[in-house]
């Protein structure tokens, strides 16, 4: 029998388990080559910012096979509805009997996203962080801030977006996480002030380059998910001592790597997997002085480890009562 779940179920697991760690383990059975991850699925709808994406995937010997269901639909705000939605399917991988239906209305998404951000910087930043720079204004710019504070000791951010109204209620929204919050009008003052910065931005032209960032910066770009969008310069990953990714598959065709594939900056010999740095961080940061960046796409390994642990518990209460 399918079980459906609603939001408001799926949301009351998240405390029970740690994300985090669920991620990084997700992040290396794809290193080591465990995970079927089919290509994404997707469709565009331009005419009101739209976009919907399909992933999905299976570990190798498991239980569970996982398919995500992806919207987001920019303008939605203007509308007064979310810009974010969606819904996970957990099937069998023994009988494809369909057990679980997660409602989850993008949320989860959200929430494996700002985990992952909060890997890299786990295992990517340097040690002495004083403020954090977020470029964005939306749903991941607030989810990515509650994250790391699980992975830094940092409680200042500098904001920037385009709109300043947003910029400064994105602001309040940190403070209520117990951030003090500087809102600024520059991304050279924000590179100057921060070695922790995470871009979170449907931009399709990039909003930092090499000229910008100092030694002993760490930058997680977030936002950069389709061919076209693109955060980050190509003369910046040139610039980097290391450029990891969620998927080397993945990166080759969209996100920042697959920009600067394309510009000739780098080559896919200098990419690493972040599941790989966190079996050897030898291959991470190695000094202070470096420049890291960690470009991360999605990939359905999140979607498969986050579904399963939320499936498992509820299904769990359920057969308790």
């Amino acid at each position: 029998m399918t079980e459906i779940f609603s939001l408001n179920q799926i949301l009351k697991t998240l405390d029970d388990f740690d994300l985090i760690q669920e991620i990084s383990k997700g992040f290396i059975s794809l290193s080591k080559g465990h995970v079927v991850v089919p290509p994404i699925g997707e469709m565009f709808f331009p005419e009101v910012n739209g976009e919907l994406h399909i992933k999905y995937g299976a570990i190798n010997g498991d239980d569970s096979i996982v398919i995500k269901i992806a919207t987001g639909f920019f303008q939605n705000p203007e509308l007064g509805l979310p810009p974010f939605s969606g819904c996970m399917l957990v099937l069998s991988q023994k009988t494809g009997e369909l057990k679980a239906v997660l409602l989850e209305e993008g949320e989860l998404t959200n929430h494996r996203t700002a985990a992952a951000g909060a890997v890299a910087a786990k295992y990517l930043s340097p040690n002495r962080v004083e403020t954090i720079g977020i470029v964005g204004t939306g749903v991941q710019a607030r989810i990515q801030a509650l994250y790391l504070q699980k992975v830094s000791k940092c409680r200042k951010i500098m904001i920037w977006g385009r709109n300043e109204l947003k910029s400064k209620v994105a602001a309040l929204d940190l403070r209520a996480m117990g951030y003090e919050v500087t809102v600024t009008n520059s991304l050279i003052d924000l590179c100057d002030e921060c070695r922790l910065i995470v871009t979170s931005t449907p931009s399709r032209t990039p909003l930092l380059t090499a000229e910008m960032i100092h030694p002993g910066t760490h930058i997680t770009a977030m936002g950069s998910d389709t061919e076209e969008k693109c955060e980050l310069s190509p003369n910046l990953l040139e610039k980097a001592d290391v450029v990891c990714v969620d998927s080397l598959e993945q990166s080759k065709h969209r996100g920042e790597v697959s920009q600067a594939l394309k510009a000739m900056r780098i080559t896919i010999n200098d990419v690493v997997e972040i599941g790989q740095i966190i079996i050897d961080p030898l291959k991470g940061r190695t000094s202070e002085n470096q420049i890291s960046i960690a470009d991360l796409t999605g990939v359905a390994i999140q979607d498969i480890v986050v579904a399963k642990a939320v499936t498992e518990r509820l299904l769990l209460k359920k057969s308790f009562g």
